[in-house]
């Protein structure tokens, strides 16, 4: 079952060459709760009994950054919550609720496993971090449900490359396990906000669209130079260097830009009224 939900939940790089009939739907809140649900159920072990396994030399590179992302993992969701509510009284679907709620505990678990690993190797946890105050006041800001889906996108496409960078960066099979269990989990989240997005995004007129998307560009250039600054440390260690980042920022971003257009899903066919 669970390989079945991620093949349908894989984002697709070629949305535009589909032909109508072959489109995906948009899942509704109820799929999306039993899929979190069911994820939630189905984790794989972390061999917490191998020990911490991580050199002085990988951890001196890894520390701070891992530290910074474990705090931006830890939000209680509770503005997220309120947006998602209003939401769903707007549109009638109050399943939707129930869905950030699961999504919001899974973001929730990613930050106590990365804690626990920071306990593990004897690293205080981060009270205060100037990118994660930034990410939240902007957020905070702007209360629109298509403000927070934009910035969570643009974050956990990051966050692929991010987490992909700190497993390369360590021989610890602790750490390796947890970052290899929240890639997993970062392809259904884009694909949940990328669709919830794409509803959103539904019936726009199309200079609206293009006006939203070099908006996007723009905020993505900003957070994909600002990931880089809080995290290059990390990064390199991983394989990254600046321009290798970026370009994976962006190829990683486009197809999230491609989940998130209407004209990649096959919708219903309009009721008539009388």
């Amino acid at each position: 079952m669970r390989s079945a939900m991620l093949e349908a939940l894989t984002l697709t790089t070629e949305s535009a060459a589909l032909t109508k009939h072959a489109l995906p739907t948009v899942w509704n809140s109820a799929e999306w709760v039993a899929y979190f649900r069911h994820n939630a159920t189905n984790l794989m072990p972390v061999p917490w009994g191998c020990g911490a396994g991580v050199s002085p030399e990988e951890l001196a590179e890894i520390a701070g950054s891992l530290r910074a992302w474990q705090l931006g993992e830890t939000s209680d969701g509770t503005r997220l919550t309120r947006a998602a509510s209003r939401y769903a009284v707007r549109m009638n679907d109050p399943g939707f609720v129930d869905a950030i709620r699961l999504f919001i505990a899974e973001e929730q678990r990613h930050g106590a496993e990365l804690g626990k690993y920071l306990d593990l190797v004897g690293v205080p946890r981060k009270g205060r971090d100037w990118g994660d105050a930034v990410f939240r006041c902007f957020r905070h800001v702007l209360h629109q449900m298509e403000v927070w889906a934009t910035v969570v996108v643009m974050v956990e496409s990051h966050a692929m490359l991010y987490y992909a960078a700190l497993r390369r960066a360590t021989g610890s099979a602790v750490l390796r396990r947890i970052c290899h269990q929240i890639l997993r989990d970062e392809v259904p989240h884009l694909r949940f906000q990328c669709e919830r997005l794409a509803v959103l995004h539904r019936g726009r007129a199309r200079v609206l669209w293009v006006l939203t998307m070099g908006a996007h560009r723009v905020l993505f250039a900003g957070v994909t130079l600002a990931v880089w600054a809080g995290h290059r440390r990390a990064l390199r260690a991983g394989g990254f260097t600046f321009g290798r980042f970026w370009r994976s920022a962006w190829a990683q971003m486009g197809k999230a830009w491609r989940a998130m257009d209407p004209r990649a899903y096959r919708w219903p066919a309009p009721t008539a009224t009388s």
